[in-house]
């Protein structure tokens, strides 16, 4: 079959791959000048199965009420004008109740763990370079109670396979010497050594030459105008090429793999698609003294930010801002990435020169992606992975490619249809 992928980000690029090796002829386009440009250029850098677990959620909603009015808050609701935003956050709260949380934390686990021994599989068999560590995930605690709460979480994890572990306060300084510093408020943490962290741009650009090389064509500076259904399929692509005109492009399957873009794409079609974007951000630094910065990824669990070493660069993210569609660098959020960059490794990087960049994470209320065949027989979805693009992007791919082939993925997994 002849497939046209639209999304040149992990996602897209991952089920291009996926479908070639499938025997399909693949063409992706993308609105930007190449591959990995938009959300999938400067993200956290983690592969966190350990934190596969859904926004969704009462201790989760609890938080976000008391961080109401705070412009620092890690997860911050800016209300808009839109129906499609308030439809987001009546279904977010829908999604809270603990029958519907364990059903998602099962789901993205399960995708999870398939990604990351995708990824693994990818990594071994076409030697991809990414600044990839194997070194686990380590999240550091300065509340008791939080402490607390995560420690109900990792015995959750453990029970679907994930190797979660409460460690003490030296426990954390010995996984992680660097945070020294800050080692006074520190009551605890928890580190996954199966975990891993790497630049998803680098690999995202490399899996790209690899597919194009494979017979992938790639069509960028291109943008998807609309798609025309008829009986009940797409029957044709419209495209607005670099020039300015428009092309037709007929396939006998399409995937929607546009991140926050998917709805703008779906719904006129009629087709469902709850994804709205969360805006994030981060820093990359870099090291004036490599031996004083970490090389295991971390979390800080009080500010929600992550830290990644990425050969020598180290990285900070976070924040999750539910309000529109602009990708503007707030000065305050900036900032914030600095100053904490600076109270945890003081001696190690250089603040004088950091690359700043925000993206927006295409989320669902259940922060369950959406993946499969929708309402009209030839489209598909692979799309609203969130903040967990880069752990699920390599699995979402290959089950997809299933998907369109019509086998039966390997996990279990609420796919759509």
């Amino acid at each position: 079959m002849k497939v046209a992928v639209f999304g040149a980000g992990i996602i897209g690029v991952s089920s291009a791959w996926w479908l070639a090796r499938a025997g399909h002829e693949v063409e992706v386009i993308d609105r930007r000048a190449g591959a990995a440009l938009e959300t999938s250029r400067a993200n956290g850098g983690q592969i966190s199965v350990c934190y596969a677990e859904p926004w969704a959620s009462v201790h989760t909603l609890k938080k976000v009420l008391r961080w109401i009015g705070r412009a620092d808050a890690p997860l911050r609701v800016s209300p808009r004008l839109s129906p499609r935003q308030w439809l987001w956050c009546a279904r977010y709260l829908y999604e809270c109740r603990d029958a519907r949380f364990a059903a998602n934390l099962r789901a993205m686990v399960a995708l999870a763990q398939y990604s990351r021994a995708t990824l693994r599989g990818l990594r071994a068999e076409l030697g991809i370079e990414y600044d990839h560590l194997e070194r686990g995930i380590l999240a550091f605690y300065r509340d008791p109670r939080e402490l607390e709460h995560a420690r109900a979480s990792a015995a959750l994890m453990r029970e679907l396979g994930v190797d979660r572990r409460i460690v003490d306060p030296d426990e954390v300084l010995r996984i992680e010497p660097a945070l020294a510093a800050a080692r006074d408020p520190i009551v605890g943490g928890d580190f996954t050594a199966d975990d891993e962290s790497g630049d998803v741009h680098l690999f995202t650009r490399a899996l790209a030459e690899h597919a194009r090389q494979a017979g992938v064509v790639f069509r960028f500076n291109t943008r998807v105008n609309r798609l025309v259904p008829a009986d009940g399929r797409v029957s044709v692509a419209e495209l607005v090429e670099p020039d300015g005109f428009f092309r037709s492009l007929r396939a006998d399957a399409y995937v929607v793999a546009l991140g926050s873009f998917s709805p703008m794409l779906l719904g006129p079609l009629g087709v469902s698609c709850p994804v709205w974007p969360a805006k994030g951000y981060s820093a990359t630094f870099g090291l004036r003294d490599p031996a004083a910065a970490p090389v295991v990824s971390l979390v800080d669990q009080e500010v929600k930010i992550v830290t990644s070493r990425l050969g020598d660069r180290l990285r900070m993210a976070g924040t999750a801002e539910i309000g529109g569609y602009s990708r503007a660098l707030d000065t305050g959020r900036c900032n914030q990435l600095v100053e904490h960059a600076r109270s945890l490794f003081p001696s190690a990087l250089d603040f004088d020169n950091v690359q700043f960049w925000s993206g927006l994470r295409p989320t669902t209320p259940s922060n369950v992606p959406l993946i499969g065949r929708s309402r009209l027989r030839n489209l598909y979805l692979n799309t609203g992975h969130g903040s967990l693009g880069w752990t699920m992007g390599a699995g979402s791919g290959r089950v997809l490619a299933d998907l369109v082939s019509g086998r039966r993925p390997d996990i279990e997994f609420p796919f759509l249809d």
